[in-house]
């Protein structure tokens, strides 16, 4: 059975250059993998060349992800894909949903939030997994958060709910494609200073016991790990980057 593979990493969501998705698909590229990227507009390409500046072989992908049909044409337009990383979601752009009691929500609201965090990933990861099977390696990441699966944010149920649902497919699908050599593994980022951070949010960082927020390299640290034959025995696991904001009970 291989222990590696030298098929395409496909990273959705990379168009910001502050962003974890583009810090992601650089960590990937240092690795030496060939990296695919994904945005909503045609900012995309400006990241393909920064990265191809940094002598990574890189592609560029306007996609939205949200269209069934997207991930089979990504999936024949790239190759060979080996490694996943479904990180699209949260920002449009780096624009928030604006936060809603749940009697306030409108069902496209609730749709949009699933549509946008979950099902994208799940149309994505299920276009890659019959080649994964075949060669008998793969490695999937799930860019999930702290909020939902560890925590709650009131106002944000649709996105804690979608991002819990990230963690539920990582349990169910580790357990179905382990036997192919293909691992399945979640993130869950706390406060992460990106170009979408609002201030609030990084008043919630510098409040964390590390006394900061994370930066998307150390997200793409943590990514690369799971991405990489070392971690062939990592499976049907969240691992959070939050700086130990998790179990700080007293914030007082």
């Amino acid at each position: 059975m291989p222990t590696t593979s030298d098929g395409w990493a496909l990273v959705t969501g990379a168009g910001s250059p502050t962003g974890i998705g583009f810090a992601i698909a650089a960590a990937l590229g240092a690795q030496g993998r060939r990296v695919a990227i994904t945005s909503t507009t045609e900012r995309i390409h400006e990241r393909v060349r920064e990265l191809e500046s940094r002598g990574i072989t890189a592609s560029g992908w306007v996609a939205d992800l949200m269209k069934p049909a997207t991930a089979e044409t990504l999936l024949a337009g790239i190759g060979p894909i080996d490694v996943l990383v479904n990180n699209a979601g949260m920002a449009v752009l780096g624009v928030l949903d604006t936060p809603a009691p749940l009697e306030d929500m409108p069902i496209d609201g609730w749709r949009r939030a699933l549509d946008r965090n979950l099902t994208s990933a799940f149309l994505m990861t299920r276009a890659v997994l019959a080649g994964m099977k075949v060669r008998r390696w793969g490695r999937i990441v799930h860019i999930s958060s702290t909020t939902g699966p560890i925590t709650g944010i009131a106002g944000d149920a649709a996105y804690a709910a979608s991002k819990a649902g990230l963690v539920g497919l990582t349990h169910a699908l580790c357990l179905e494609v382990a036997p192919f050599g293909i691992t399945v593994n979640a993130i869950a980022p706390g406060w992460i200073a990106t170009g979408s951070q609002t201030e609030s949010e990084a008043r919630a960082g510098r409040a964390s016991p590390t006394g900061r927020s994370g930066t998307a390299a150390e997200v793409a640290a943590a990514a690369a790990f799971l991405c990489s034959s070392g971690a062939s025995y990592v499976n049907g696991h969240l691992l959070v980057v939050d700086g130990g904001n998790r179990v700080l009970e007293s914030r007082a």
